[in-house]
């Protein structure tokens, strides 16, 4: 027996033989042209329809010289705020009329670098990226040369004429900080993280705040850690075993938090009555953590929004002055703190 063969797609060529009209008239009703009469236009989208046919946007974008495709890269989808920050993002790029095409680093510079090229062989009309630690300052200039649009997300890349949004780390993890002290603390703990530009803006907030109040800062308090669950978990035990009269800290972000309450609990402690502790993001879980977790809301998701709109604005017009958006922080108080 001869094998099989694969049908062959529908064209537009035999939606215009079905409906007994040019290919011509077939291209101007999936456009949703005027030009075209009611009932030519709804005989073709009947044959289209019985055939199967669909649409293919990649020759109609290689037709046009433009593509609908925008490349989001996002460093770290472990961590749901940046799964919420791509929420946010693709809502308002989808809603635009684009399709959506994401890809993973992992905080891999070099899986960073092939993702970059990859995306740019595919014709990507604009991209989003949230970049890996060790990410060159010169990469931004690098894709502009590429004459493809690009926002950079939550960390800088230091000084350039690109696009950025993110939030005011420093003023959240003052605000939080300022909160624990009028509380009453006097030694606050500062968990996780262990490099970066936001590591260094959000302990510059923490240090003001303790400045502000005359209080030195005690690099035993500080304890570093990889921002993830095991880190704030880790960071917890080493804070409670060293420091066992410290009843408040505040967390890189809500996943260390996350770890941390954790700790408290292997040690018979809760949040809220024997230690306060406050996160950052203001995740969906955060709010659903035992106890709710309070934290530095920097609203995820329209952050996402917010970052696409900085996009479809730099496509429409290339020449435009830089843009950027950063995220006004507060404080939400739950029952951790």
């Amino acid at each position: 027996m001869s094998p099989s063969k694969s049908p062959r797609p529908v064209t537009i060529l035999d939606v215009a033989a079905a409906a007994n009209v040019s290919k011509s008239t077939v291209s101007l009703v999936l456009k949703d042209s005027p030009l075209i009469p009611s009932e030519t236009a709804e005989r073709v989208r009947e044959a289209a329809t019985r055939l199967g046919y669909v649409v293919n946007r990649r020759a109609s974008q290689l037709r046009a010289g433009r593509s609908n495709t925008i490349a989001v890269v996002i460093n770290d989808l472990m961590n749901p705020f940046f799964a919420e920050i791509l929420v946010g993002i693709e809502r308002r790029l989808v809603d635009a009329g684009y399709v959506v095409l994401m890809a993973h680093t992992n905080e891999d510079p070099k899986r960073q670098e092939q993702v970059l090229q990859a995306m740019r062989e595919q014709g990507a009309a604009g991209l989003v990226l949230c970049p890996a630690y060790g990410t060159p300052g010169t990469l931004p200039q690098e894709v502009q040369r590429w004459g493809v649009p690009l926002v950079v997300m939550v960390r800088t890349l230091g000084p350039g004429n690109y696009d950025f949004a993110g939030a005011d780390n420093e003023q959240g993890v003052f605000d939080a900080t300022t909160y624990l002290l009028e509380a009453g603390h006097r030694r606050i703990g500062f968990l996780g993280g262990k490099t970066g530009v936001v590591l260094e803006q959000r302990l510059k907030g923490y240090k003001r705040a303790l400045a502000a109040r005359k209080i030195k800062v005690d690099p035993d308090l500080l304890i570093a850690a990889n921002p993830t669950r095991p880190g704030g978990y880790e960071t917890m035990q080493a804070l409670l075993a060293k420091e066992p009269d410290v009843k408040a800290a505040i967390c890189y972000n809500d996943v260390v938090a996350f770890g941390a309450l954790a700790a408290l609990g292997e040690h018979g402690l809760r949040a809220g009555s024997d230690f306060a502790l406050i996160g950052f993001d203001n995740v969906l879980a955060s709010e659903l953590s035992n106890p709710p977790l309070s934290t530095v809301n920097v609203h995820p998701g329209e952050l996402g929004e917010h970052a696409a709109e900085l996009l479809l604005a730099r496509i429409k017009e290339p020449a435009m002055k830089r843009q950027v958006y950063v995220a006004e922080p507060n404080l939400i108080i739950r029952q951790s703190a």
